[in-house]
């Protein structure tokens, strides 16, 4: 294994291509259907839910900056830490489109809450936080994905295999940490200010 598992890890992941692509579009389609479903009363109330909770337990919280950062960061770390480990066996291969396929379809869902019914501060919030944060997570948790479906086949449950796996996950859990750290600074630069006004 390289050195730098970072780039490593990366690499491994550019490597699959055609897998990125297949569930890059997969996540695009996701959007798409909820963007176009969001309007059915079944629908849109959850998804008002998740919204209205972003913006109190997020954007505005009175919670400490800290608090958040740790909470967001084991929240997206243990579903990276899932999709990983769904490499370790054909049959768990189930579990990572029926994640990319919640979130995408929450986030095509969320986009036309946050601008049709929070108005001018739902598309602060949404351009300036939740999407880029929301888009960032998922395409690390493609690459996730993708290093999953190239490693069910050959894992051999062997000492190399199991490092590969680890180097994998401290990867996804340095650059989790970096997303979520950039959040935490615009929510203290940003948010926290407009939040005091309220």
């Amino acid at each position: 294994m390289d050195l730098f598992f970072l780039r490593d890890c990366l690499s491994r992941a550019l490597e699959h291509r055609r897998t990125l692509f297949l569930f890059g579009g997969f996540f695009l389609a996701g959007v798409l259907l909820g963007m176009c479903f969001v309007k059915t009363q079944a629908v849109y109330g959850y998804h008002l839910d998740l919204c209205e909770s972003y913006l109190v337990k997020v954007c505005f919280s009175e919670k400490n900056i800290f608090g958040i950062f740790l909470e967001r960061f084991f929240g997206f770390l243990l579903l990276g830490a899932l999709l990983l480990a769904a490499g370790l066996h054909f049959a768990a291969l189930i579990l990572p489109p029926a994640v990319l396929l919640y979130r995408s379809y929450t986030l095509g869902g969320s986009i036309i809450i946050f601008c049709s019914v929070y108005g001018v501060t739902g598309i602060l919030v949404l351009f300036a936080l939740y999407l880029p944060v929301h888009l960032a997570i998922d395409a690390l948790l493609i690459g996730a994905t993708t290093l999953s479906c190239a490693r069910a086949p050959k894992f051999r449950f062997t000492r190399q295999d199991f490092c590969v796996l680890g180097a994998d996950l401290l990867a996804l859990a340095l650059a989790i940490a970096a997303v979520c750290l950039v959040e935490c600074v615009l929510l203290l630069a940003v948010f926290r200010p407009i939040g005091a006004t309220f």
